[in-house]
Formats: structure tokens, C-alpha cells, sequence
């Protein structure tokens, strides 16, 4: 693998992990949820509305999956559908605490695999290594725009 460029890598990367699923969740259902809350919360930090359309988009897959994904997390408690605040025409999804319960649970364990990933890393590396990533989704959310 030392073959590979650096923009190589960072798909590699990508690819390796976005197969992988939650240990304890061999049907992959929780990972799906995770998901949708994810992009969700992603959406939120960025002040944009998640309608159906954002969500979709912001976990890169089609509209129906991403309303199919809404249904089952809004069924499961961890979302809330609503009209929007600015558009009344409009439906835009939202935590729920048990979403939030639930998210922040999901960080932690990405917490700790990053932990054990990094086990001999210096917290100068990572903390570098996390900037650059910062850098990178910011360069690349900029690009969309």
C-alpha cells in the first residue's frame, strides 16, 4: 500500500470504513439509524434545515432511502418530523433525547475505536491528524458550495 497517494489513501480509508459495520448489530439496522441521526445532527451544526432532500444528500444516498430511513428512526423514537419554523409546506427532521441518548452513545464508541486505533500516537498526532480531517471536510463542504 506505500504505492499509494495520499488521495488514494483517504478513499481507501473511506471505502474500509463506511463496510463496516457496528459489532453488535449484525442486521446493520442500528448502524442505518446512526446514520440518518448523524447526518441529522451533521445538518444541524451547519444551521441547514434537514428536509428529506438535505438528509439525503448528506448521507449520500436517494431520496426514498433517505425517507425510508426517517420512517424507521421516527418509529424507533429517535427522530421527529415537523413543519418547518420558515416554510409550513415543509417537514424537517429533528432529534428526539432518545436520539440524542442515542447519537452521543454512537460517539463515544467512535471515541474509543479511534483510541484504540491510535493507541501509539502521540496526543500532538492526534490532534494533527484530526485538524487535517477538519480541514478536509471544510475544504470539501466548500467545493459543494
Amino acid at each position: 500500500m506505500t504505492d499509494l497517494g495520499p488521495g488514494q489513501v483517504l478513499f481507501h480509508f473511506v471505502r474500509h470504513w463506511s463496510r463496516r459495520s457496528v459489532a453488535a448489530d449484525t442486521g446493520g439496522e442500528q448502524g442505518r439509524l446512526v446514520l440518518v441521526c448523524e447526518g441529522v445532527h451533521a445538518l444541524s451544526l451547519r444551521e441547514t434545515p434537514a428536509t428529506v432532500n438535505a438528509i439525503a444528500q448528506e448521507v449520500g444516498i436517494d431520496q426514498s432511502g433517505a425517507s425510508r430511513l426517517i420512517k424507521s428512526a421516527t418509529i424507533a423514537g429517535y427522530l421527529v418530523m415537523a413543519a418547518s419554523a420558515t416554510d409550513g409546506r415543509r417537514r424537517e427532521a429533528s432529534l428526539t433525547s432518545a436520539g440524542q441518548v442515542m447519537l452521543d452513545q454512537a460517539h463515544r464508541w467512535q471515541e474509543e475505536v479511534f483510541a484504540e486505533l491510535t493507541t501509539n500516537w502521540s496526543d500532538k498526532k492526534r490532534r494533527d491528524f484530526q485538524q487535517a480531517m477538519t480541514d478536509l471536510i471544510e475544504r470539501s463542504y466548500a467545493m459543494d458550495a
